[in-house]
């Protein structure tokens, strides 16, 4: 069962046809938490992803003294019996992030505004993940907080204490270090706000505005004021992951004769550069049953087999497709002409390389990339042939290099495949599912 855990095999099916519920949307399930487990009161999260990343924000707020409480008939559901913000606790050991650089970074913004120690580390992949914009403008806030290397890597120490409100320009647009600085900001003296040079996902926000936070944002500003009453325990029903959705989508798109229907799919406005890639590549793309639940747009999202061609995707599209480049890369290799992606330079220090890994292994597969300081130029309309390839221990690249196995001649097969379950644990059943031999 390990051996076959490590190792996929993947060959081109006739078909793919059928209905997909993807994953909770995994920022969302993180945000859900933790803003939850500082609010007094018990609440219930639907749907919550269910992959090992919300499961160590999980195991580090338990840590901290929240409770939690699975519903045995609902798998998905948890009930957080929370204590508020002032009821966190000092944790007995080191809390360990594992690979998850969202729970590090949100944690952070929380615990340098509490009254005790705090250690926070992760394996080492995240270890090797830049802090050092996390860590300056917690300590322009008079955050004590140090990193390895100079305040540059985890393990971070925290030693929580009074903070006061800032003015932060943010030069890239990360919505985790935009979330840190917000939650720091809740109990600070005195507003914060952020400056954006582009806008990133803005669940935070949503969510803050909706648990009684006040909050505007406007554009590229954001303004908040620190909190006079405590948050407001929500409900939180959490869409399908788009991120997550983006497989099929592609999957549908290139596969010569498929059909996919992606239900209660999240479609933030931040978070759908992967639908505005794929349209203005000629992807036969709608959405249907369009809705608002819990402040974030939801849809139906339905992809049939279509003719690709090439596009130019920049700074403009990356924030909100930053995930999803490397099975995008996959599309390009099914497009007609050349597609160029550029200022993507965020991939060099995500789980891996991702542009040097994805062109890598895409290239084992007989795809023709040109790698770029900050993108990569694809050659597409290149037939793929199935081989070895490796997921480098990402579960981003393990996915989309399956996704690339649906359309390589011959059999395709995937080294350490099991990273999947980082954020989409049943993806190999929902492949086999969908696959018709």
């Amino acid at each position: 069962m390990a051996e076959k855990a490590l190792l996929r095999r993947i060959a081109p099916p006739k078909q793919l046809a059928g209905e997909v519920a993807v994953p909770g949307d995994k920022s969302i399930s993180h945000r859900a938490m933790i803003l939850n487990s500082l609010a007094p009161g018990n609440s219930e999260i639907r749907d919550l992803s269910l992959g090992s990343d919300c499961l160590s924000t999980i195991n580090c707020l338990k840590a901290l003294g929240v409770r939690f409480k699975r519903q045995e008939d609902r798998p998905g559901a948890l009930v957080i019996h929370s204590v508020g913000s002032t009821g966190l606790t000092e944790a007995q050991n080191v809390l360990n992030a594992r690979n998850s650089a969202t729970t590090m970074r949100l944690l952070s913004g929380v615990l340098v505004t509490q009254p005790f120690l705090s250690i926070l580390t992760g394996d080492i992949s995240l270890r090797s993940r830049p802090m050092k914009r996390l860590i300056e403008p917690l300590r322009l806030m008079g955050a004590e907080i140090y990193g390895r290397g100079e305040n540059s890597f985890a393990p971070l120490v925290i030693r929580g204490r009074k903070l006061h409100g800032l003015t932060y320009c943010l030069s890239v647009p990360s919505a985790q270090l935009k979330s840190a600085i917000l939650l720091a900001g809740l109990f600070a003296k005195g507003d914060t706000t952020i400056e954006q040079s582009q806008l990133s996902r803005d669940h935070t926000e949503r969510l803050l505005e909706r648990m009684g936070a006040k909050l505007e944002s406007v554009n590229t500003h954001i303004s908040l004021t620190p909190l006079t009453a405590p948050l407001i325990a929500v409900d939180v029903h959490v869409p399908g992951d788009i991120s997550s959705a983006a497989y099929w989508l592609v999957a549908g798109a290139i596969h010569p004769n498929a059909r996919i229907k992606i239900i209660n799919c999240g479609i933030n406005p931040t978070r759908t550069g992967i639908i505005d890639a794929l349209l203005a590549m000629g992807a036969r793309l709608k959405l249907v049953n369009q809705r608002l639940e819990g402040n974030e747009p939801v849809a139906d999202i339905c992809i049939e087999s279509s003719q690709l061609k090439a596009i130019e995707v920049d700074r403009e599209v990356i924030p909100r497709l930053i995930d999803e480049i490397p099975v995008l890369a996959v599309a390009a290799c099914a497009a007609k002409g050349n597609t160029v992606i550029r200022d993507a330079f965020e991939l060099r220090i995500k789980e891996s390389d991702r542009i040097m890994t994805t062109i890598q292994e895409l290239s084992r597969l007989g795809a023709r990339i040109e790698e770029l300081p900050d993108g990569m130029l694809i050659h597409g309309d290149r037939p793929l042939l199935g081989t070895e390839v490796k997921s480098h221990s990402d579960h981003r690249l393990a996915m989309s290099l399956a996704i690339a196995g649906i359309i390589a001649k011959g059999e395709t097969v995937i080294h350490n495949a099991q990273v999947t379950g980082i954020s989409y644990p049943t993806f190999w059943e929902e492949l086999g599912r969908l696959a018709r031999y």
